[in-house]
């Protein structure tokens, strides 16, 4: 027999061996498998119920006092950005680089811009949109330039008002960095001209350009406005407190406890309060009163709201601005 004979029987003989094996039946045995893998394994889903447990739940709580490994975080100034006496730090726990710059700038870029704009002005591009946001302070007004680097961290690591935290979207390292990236935006649009003269830089076309941009939102301001503004009413008002959030510190039926003073009542009452230079004044709550509160909050605080942070809504029309006058004077009359 030869050799190409002997492989044509053994070719022949599995095949019959293959076709001999398809019973045309389904078989009740488990299949041979070889490798498992970890295929099958007694673990528990995410939110499966588990009847091992008093609760029932898969899902287990850490035992209490422990602390997963690397989340201590006993140095809150890093962390929080507070001292030991939970007062904000002044100065970025972190040594200020380069590249903590530059990845500052990457971060903001990606997570702050939106709303604070480039430049850090508050000019963000879903803030000159019609989108409903409460508007974003300029980080180039005196309170934000003066204020603690904590502070600033604070609002990145727990939110402020109406802006979310970051905290589940930002590392801890990387909140510093947009801080530092911050303070760099502060100082390079607050530079004098005999600073600038130091450098090689060509002022003339800087004014131009800064010129141009004025007259560009100036421009774009004057066409979005109504061609026939609205009569200002109490119901404007209302919606306004809405579309701002103004609800967020302020409550309307007479509170104590949130972070501004309550509307119920507000209007021609007579408290105690400082001014911006922190004396001691008699305030008069009335139309004058609550516009300048709306437009410059830091003029005129009442007591027990002292440190008050508010920004400051002077871009309002005259007609909103009197639609608010009216509609926290209404809260006065019911």
């Amino acid at each position: 027999m030869t050799a190409k004979n002997i492989v044509k029987i053994a070719c022949l003989s599995g095949a019959a061996l293959v076709f001999a094996s398809c019973r045309g039946q389904i078989s009740e045995k488990q299949p041979i498998h070889p490798n498992m893998n970890m295929d099958q394994q007694p673990r528990m889903e995410a939110q499966e119920v588990n009847k091992f447990f008093e609760d029932n739940r898969s899902m287990r709580q850490p035992v209490e006092g422990t602390i997963a490994r690397g989340l201590k975080k006993e140095d809150v100034a890093y962390y929080q950005g507070v001292d030991a006496n939970d007062e904000w730090i002044s100065d970025i726990p972190v040594k200020v680089t380069k590249e903590l710059l530059y990845r500052g700038q990457d971060r903001y870029d990606i997570y702050c811009s939106v709303c604070h704009g480039g430049t850090g002005a508050g000019d963000g591009i879903i803030m000159t949109g019609n989108y409903g946001y409460v508007p974003a302070p300029t980080y180039h007004q005196d309170r934000l330039r003066e204020a603690p680097d904590g502070e600033i961290y604070s609002a990145i690591y727990n939110g402020v008002r109406t802006m979310p935290s970051y905290a589940t979207q930002i590392k801890v390292e990387d909140r510093w960095a947009i801080v530092a990236y911050i303070r760099a935006l502060q100082a390079s649009q607050n530079v004098d001209e005999n600073t600038i003269k130091q450098y090689d830089v060509d002022l003339a076309e800087l004014q131009n350009e800064y010129k141009a941009e004025q007259e560009r939102l100036a421009a774009l301001a004057e066409a979005r406005k109504p061609e026939k503004e609205a009569e200002a009413t109490p119901e404007m008002g209302k919606k306004l407190v809405g579309q701002y959030a103004c609800g967020t510190c302020h409550n309307e039926d007479g509170s104590e406890g949130g972070i501004g003073p309550t509307w119920k009542g507000l209007f021609g009452s007579v408290t105690e309060g400082v001014n911006q230079d922190g004396e001691t004044i008699t305030i008069t709550k009335d139309e004058a009163y609550i516009r300048e509160s709306i437009v410059a909050p830091g003029a005129k605080k009442t007591e027990g709201y002292e440190q008050g942070v508010m920004a400051p809504y002077d871009y309002l029309s005259e007609t909103e601005i009197e639609s608010l006058v009216l509609y926290i004077k209404s809260l006065s009359d019911n």
